[in-house]
């Protein structure tokens, strides 16, 4: 099986969109006057959550009407951040069909629908023209990514010159094995974590020159220790991360933790600029 299915699969729970809505309803809140920052808790997967989103769009120069593209959107958290706070246009794009059409619904709701839009496609071949965009972020991604040359390939073809690629992924520190599962892999089959050195590497053979290498690590242990007690009392919140982590939530935070805590794991975020 091809990893990307793999992947696909990985991220799939079924009535996904459902079991969000409920937690919408049993944290408090009118699914008919959603927005964005409404969905913050549940829709931004990536250690940090939404202030880590918030960190990553003071290094990407943002200007109402900037056309950015997301690389793995997940269920859109992030693009509609940026659509509605920011005043961009966002495209996004993800392997996970179930992932895509809970964006659009949730985008729909929030009101961001003519700023947000998703595909379901491979980063490996992007479905837009050359030079398309201002910007564009990956978020939590390159951990499923084999070929990231490839894909940065892609991702330079479609910006304009000059254009900045900002991207947070778990990276490895220290070589060392991983303990599964992981929120981004049940066994090591789908996990492709790799090291600063490269990402640095594929990200200049693509055609960009790589401007700053920042640790997040100290926040994100913070962060996931916070949500991982949560979790381990049973007083996780009604709408949350593990809605999308799904029943194994607690070993997923347990083994990510301590990777971080170890030293093996670091979260990093890169900011590149297309040559």
């Amino acid at each position: 099986m091809k990893p990307e299915i793999q992947v696909a699969s990985h991220y799939t729970r079924g009535k996904l969109e459902e079991a969000i809505l409920a937690g919408v309803r049993a944290a408090g809140k009118d699914s008919g006057t959603l927005t964005a920052a409404d969905l913050a808790p549940v829709d931004e997967f990536h250690v940090g959550g939404l202030e880590a989103t918030q960190f990553l769009a003071k290094a990407m120069c943002l200007r109402p009407g900037m056309r950015l593209l997301d690389v793995g959107c997940g269920i859109g958290g992030p693009a509609r951040y940026f659509a509605g706070e920011h005043k961009c246009v966002v495209s996004g794009i993800d392997l996970t069909e179930e992932f895509v059409s809970t964006a659009q619904s949730l985008t729909k709701l929030a009101g961001l629908d003519g700023q947000a839009e998703f595909h379901r496609a491979s980063a490996l071949e992007l479905p837009f023209e050359a030079g398309s965009f201002d910007g564009a972020y990956m978020i939590h991604v390159g951990m499923n990514l084999p070929d990231k040359l490839s894909v940065f390939r892609e991702v330079a073809r479609v910006l304009k010159p000059a254009a900045r690629f900002t991207i947070f992924d778990l990276m490895f520190a220290k070589k060392a094995p991983l303990r599964f599962p992981v929120p981004w892999a049940m066994t090591e089959e789908t996990s492709f974590v790799s090291d600063v050195p490269a990402y640095r590497t594929a990200l200049e053979q693509a055609g960009f020159s790589v401007e700053k290498e920042i640790s997040h690590r100290t926040f994100a242990i913070e962060f996931t220790q916070r949500f991982a007690a949560r979790v381990a009392a049973g007083s996780a919140p009604a709408l949350g991360l593990h809605i999308l982590m799904g029943e194994k939530t607690a070993a997923m935070l347990k083994n990510v933790l301590g990777a971080m805590v170890d030293g093996v794991l670091d979260p990093m975020e890169l900011v590149a600029r297309k040559g």
